[in-house]
This record gives C-alpha cells, sequence and structure tokens, in this order.
C-alpha cells in the first residue's frame, strides 16, 4: 500500500508540474497546420502561373512585373504585421491572415490582364507575408513554454504542404480549369483556418520570459533600460540583424535552386526535362526531412553547432551540385544542399523571435523574404556575365558565409540571453 501510495503522489505531482501541457499539444497540432496551410497555397499558385499567364495574355516581361506583387506585398506586410502582433497578438493575427491569403488565392483566375494580375497579387503577397510573421511569432512562443527546440518541425510542416500543393497542382492541371482548382484550395484553406484557428483563439499565447531587449518595444520611446543603449539591448538588435542575414543566405539558396536547378541540368549537363525537374524535387525533398530531425539535431548539437554544420554541408554540397560532370553527381549535390540548407532559416528565425518577439521575427523574416528575392534574378545577370554553374557557386558561398557569422557571433549570441 505505501508504494502505491507514492507512485499515486508522483503521479499527481507530475501532472501538477505540468497543468498546461494538453493546452500546448493542442496549440502545436493548430500551428502545425497553419505551416502546413501556407505551404499548401503557395505552392497550388505556383505551379498555375503558366495558366495565368495565358489567361492574361501577359508577356514574361510583364508576368515578371505583376509576380512582383507577391514580393512586394509579403515585405511591406512583414514590419506592420510584427506590431500588429504586439498590439493584437500572434493567433488572432495568423487566423485572419490564414483566411485572407485563403481568400486571396481564388483571385487571380479572375483577372484578364497584368496590371490587374499584379494588383490581386498584393493582396496575396499581403497575407503570404502577414501569415509568415504571426505563425513563426506564435511558434516562438509555443517552443519557449516547451522547451524543447521544436521550430524546425512546423518549417518541416511547410515543406510537406508545399510539396502535396505543388504535386495535387501537377496532378490536376489537365483536369480542373485554374478557377476551379484555385477555388478548390481557397474553400480548404478556410476551413483549415476554421479548424485550427477555433483551437488558436482558445488558448492565448503561452507567456515565455524573453531576453530584456524583447520588453523593450512596449516600453515606448522614452523608456529607459538597465541594460544602457550599449549593453543587453543594443547587442539584442545586432543580433536580429545578424540572424536576419544568416536567413537571408539561406533563402537565395533556396530561391535560386528553385529557379536555375532544373535549367542547369538540362542546358548545362544535357539531363532529359523529367530528370531535369526532380532536381528540385530532390532538394526540398532532403530539406523536409532535414526539418523533421531538425528538433533531435538542435537537443544533442545546439544551435551555433547547427547553423555552423548547416552552412558549411551545404556549401559542400552546392559546389558539388553546381561544378559537377555529370548529372547524378549534380543531383547527389543537391540533395546535400537540402540536408544542409535545411535547418538555417528555422533557427535564425527562432532566435530572432526569442531575442526580440514579433518585431524580431518581423525584422528576420524580411531579410530573408530578401534574399529569395534577389537570388534568382542575380543568379541571371552573374550567368549572363559568366556560366550558370559559376553563378550557382555562390549559393555555396553565403551557406558558407552564414556559417561563419554564426561561429563569429556565438559569444555575443550567448552574452544577449543572460
Amino acid at each position: 500500500m505505501p508504494t502505491l501510495n507514492k507512485i499515486r503522489t508522483a503521479l499527481e505531482g507530475r501532472k501538477a508540474a505540468h497543468p498546461a501541457e494538453p493546452a500546448l499539444r493542442r496549440l502545436r497540432t493548430a500551428l502545425t497546420f497553419f505551416f502546413a496551410l501556407d505551404g499548401l497555397l503557395f505552392a497550388g499558385w505556383v505551379v498555375r502561373i503558366p495558366a495565368i499567364k495565358e489567361q492574361t495574355g501577359a508577356s514574361a516581361g510583364s508576368l515578371g512585373l505583376a509576380l512582383l506583387g507577391v514580393s512586394a506585398g509579403a515585405v511591406a506586410t512583414m514590419m506592420v504585421t510584427g506590431r500588429l502582433c504586439h498590439r493584437f497578438g500572434s493567433h488572432p493575427v495568423t487566423v485572419v491572415a490564414g483566411v485572407l491569403m485563403s481568400l486571396g488565392i481564388a483571385l487571380p483566375p479572375l483577372t484578364h490582364s497584368p496590371l490587374q494580375l499584379g494588383l490581386v497579387l498584393l493582396v496575396f503577397g499581403a497575407a503570404y507575408g502577414g501569415i509568415n510573421v504571426a505563425m513563426n511569432s506564435a511558434a516562438v512562443d509555443l517552443v519557449a513554454a516547451l522547451r524543447r527546440p521544436v521550430m524546425p518541425s512546423f518549417h518541416a510542416a511547410f515543406s510537406l504542404g508545399g510539396m502535396v500543393g505543388a504535386g495535387l497542382g501537377g496532378l490536376v492541371a489537365g483536369q480542373l480549369s485554374v478557377t476551379r482548382h484555385l477555388l478548390l484550395l481557397s474553400v480548404a484553406g478556410l476551413a483549415v483556418s476554421a479548424v485550427a484557428g477555433r483551437a488558436l483563439l482558445a488558448h492565448p499565447a503561452p507567456r515565455a520570459e524573453r531576453p530584456a531587449a524583447a520588453a523593450a518595444p512596449a516600453a515606448g520611446p522614452g523608456a529607459t533600460s538597465a541594460a544602457g543603449p550599449g549593453g543587453r539591448s543594443g547587442r539584442a538588435r545586432k543580433l536580429v540583424v545578424v540572424f536576419g542575414l544568416i536567413a537571408l543566405c539561406d533563402a537565395y539558396g533556396e530561391g535560386a535552386l528553385a529557379d536555375w536547378g532544373a535549367l542547369h541540368l538540362q542546358q548545362d549537363l544535357g539531363a532529359r526535362a523529367g530528370v531535369a525537374a526532380a532536381g528540385y524535387s530532390v532538394f526540398a525533398l532532403t530539406m523536409t526531412i532535414g526539418r523533421l530531425s531538425g528538433t533531435a539535431l538542435l537537443e544533442r548539437l545546439g544551435q551555433t553547432k547547427t547553423l555552423v554544420l548547416g552552412g558549411a554541408t551545404a556549401g559542400v554540397g552546392m559546389l558539388l551540385g553546381s561544378l559537377a560532370p555529370t548529372v547524378w553527381a549534380a543531383l547527389a549535390g543537391f540533395a546535400i544542399t537540402g540536408i544542409g540548407l535545411a535547418n538555417i532559416f528555422p533557427v535564425a528565425i527562432g532566435r530572432a523571435g526569442e531575442l526580440a518577439g514579433p518585431s524580431g521575427v518581423a525584422a528576420a523574416s524580411t531579410f530573408g523574404y530578401g534574399g529569395m528575392l534577389i537570388g534568382p534574378p542575380a543568379i541571371g545577370f552573374l550567368a549572363d556575365w559568366f556560366s550558370l554553374p559559376s553563378a550557382l557557386t555562390t549559393v555555396a558561398a553565403l551557406a558558407g558565409i552564414a556559417a561563419l557569422i554564426a561561429y563569429a557571433t556565438r559569444n555575443m549570441a550567448r552574452a544577449a540571453v543572460r
């Protein structure tokens, strides 16, 4: 009997010590659905761009200008979303942005000119930027409450959603009109937002202790901090920029491989169209696998070693992918690059959020999205001046720079959270 009483007491104490665990699990599931929804909707739109181009009668140049609407809307909204999260909370903003993105994806098929398309894509891009900042801010709070580095698992859900969206888009492209396809995605997105959003709105964001810098924006411009202008708060702000640059280096590689990987395989190595198209799929698959294993990697190595190892691995992989003399060696290089880049962006965004809350997530996300914007055109200009294989080596260079930045600022990062 005494033994049973001890067991009962221990179990009751364990339950009391973790009263919020079921709620945190529900929050994690709901956030995972929003990350997957983001990837699903974005990929579903991307695969139907050729059909939208034909419908609007856009030339390559006018289509390129219209597509800038996504980027412009996203970048313009990211910093605003950080302030909205501070004021209203990241959970309501995530739900609203999810609804707007779901509605926005149904609008492009209704346009009949490049100008109309560009204006519609401003709305879609604004929702895309908003949901990325809001859900990452919510994820940062949840990671702190769980006390486990699970941020990569959320980004793995985004990657999986993107793979499903692209795969389904390819399957239904010949069966459904672009209007019906994107309308179905809109309905699915609204359903997910309603179900997952209910869980988010039912539970407030878990409170987690942050460094002094994270509270600074709420204190007002006239407030003073014990850390002083050159103290902890100043270091944290500098580190947000540092982690933003690391995110930029990662996103540069993702954008470059998405737009130029298949062309490199086909044009420079003579791959058949089907094999060339598989190049990005290989990269995306290994990136997803890397993110699924990211939590275990972070628990074993820590954030700095994960960033350094990831950057070094991606650098080696992309040198092989860009300079290899055969298709299969290049595909192996793309696969290694995906593994290396997998956890750099999640860790960088997560660290920025730990240091400065939603405003840190917004700043680092803006840097990262900027990298995805400049990557493809930069590769194009360099390919004209030199060659495409030479241009793709810049992905390896920036991955190496990300590793060097992470290693060089490791002591500064530790000091900022003390």
